[in-house]
């Protein structure tokens, strides 16, 4: 089979399960709206679930590379436990709160600390052969150890003013009018984007007439007042992040040499290199926007939380690879997508927020989401019986 007639069978492959996964994140949304008598599709509760998802959308993003080059990253949560702390450190602390520059230097000196955090992380899985899984397990315990000791436990707060709006906040949102701009633009690209796809490529198209609904139909839930009286507030500036971060990652996974390369590293790592792929070089490179992404997390959840806390981001790399996997990821590497992670964070998110409305223990929800990543992973196994 030629490269680009598989590479067309993939495309449709993964349209196909993405639409699959459409339909299981509808049914869940309707048998918790059934459950919780139309709450869990309020606007207020979507609005809330969708901020919340945002978290675990930025890291998925990056670890879909990740995963795609036959590598992982346990210590993500860590790392945006220990940039969060550091930005709070640094606002509440050490610099004035009410300087302008305050926030968003400290918001540069976090990116930078995670990005350095990746690469060195990277250089070790590419200079010195030290297994992933190794070095980010050490990493999550370094990085989980070090946000403590920043402060030895204690919460800090407040950070610098304005700050809050990263989160979507009260004020941290776009307003009605922006909103609607920005939907009406991305909705246009999605009807590019499926009108581009030919007659043949029927999955891509309806995978495009999809994200165009779902895209009309979020800003205007977005738009929407939360209560009677309530002003309109359009789209939450994490929401807005999120879908700049993944349309960014998108073109560079699939638009660039490096993503490219990241592909073929994961489906093919003897050939990638007698190719001329400079595997070490988009190794440390990988590590280094994974971590980047970690930290822009890390930024967004100290700003929803208006405090840092050491405890940030404890056990969200088990969601983040769970997203990645159940949005088709292949832990066995050379596959994955953008958009398919951002589905399967949804999905974890809709799960643990429904469970969380209808009043189940802390303890049910973790069964019910290990439950739903040892499924994930027993699907990537089925698709590609071959490759046991």
């Amino acid at each position: 089979m030629s490269g680009a007639a598989a590479g067309g069978e993939r495309g449709a492959s993964t349209a196909s399960a993405q639409l699959g996964l459409v339909a299981a994140l509808a049914a869940l949304w309707l048998g918790f709206a059934w459950l919780s008598d139309g709450a869990f599709l309020s606007p207020r509760n979507l609005s809330n679930l969708l901020v919340q998802t945002c978290v675990v959308g930025l890291m998925a993003t990056g670890m879909v590379l990740v995963i795609a080059a036959r590598q992982i990253d346990l210590s993500v949560g860590s790392i945006l436990g220990f940039v969060g702390m550091l930005v709070a450190v640094l606002q509440a602390d050490l610099w004035p709160r009410d300087a302008w520059w305050s926030g968003p230097a400290a918001a540069a000196v976090g990116l930078a600390a995670g990005l350095c955090i990746g690469a060195w992380q990277g250089a070790w899985v590419a200079f010195r052969a030290v297994p992933s899984f190794v070095v980010t397990l050490a990493g999550l315990l370094i990085f989980r150890g070090a946000a403590f000791l920043l402060t030895d436990g204690r919460t800090v707060a407040p950070l610098a003013e304005g700050f809050h709006r990263l989160g979507g906040g009260p004020d941290g949102h776009l307003g009605p009018a922006a909103s609607l701009a920005c939907g009406a633009g991305g909705v246009a690209l999605a009807l590019r984007s499926a009108w581009r796809a030919g007659p043949d490529a029927a999955g891509r198209r309806l995978r495009g007439l999809a994200l165009a609904a779902a895209l009309a139909a979020g800003v205007a839930v977005l738009s929407w007042p939360l209560r009677e009286g309530a002003p309109l507030r359009g789209i939450p500036y994490p929401v807005l992040l999120l879908a700049v971060v993944s349309g960014a990652v998108t073109v560079l996974a699939h638009r660039t040499r490096f993503g490219r390369a990241v592909f073929a590293m994961g489906g093919q790592p003897t050939a990638a290199e007698r190719a001329g792929i400079r595997v070490e070089r988009i190794t440390v490179g990988l590590f280094a926007l994974m971590g980047t992404l970690a930290a822009l997390a890390g930024l967004v959840t100290v700003a929803r939380l208006e405090a840092g806390a050491s405890s940030m981001g404890t056990l969200s790399e088990l969601s983040v690879i769970a997203a990645a996997v159940i949005g088709g990821a292949s832990l066995r590497g050379g596959r994955g997508s953008v958009g398919g992670a951002l589905l399967g964070a949804l999905l974890m998110q809709s799960l643990e927020n429904g469970l969380v409305l209808l009043g189940t223990s802390s303890a049910l929800r973790q069964i019910a989401i290990g439950g739903v990543l040892m499924l994930a992973v027993w699907a990537d196994t089925a698709r590609a019986p071959e490759q046991r």
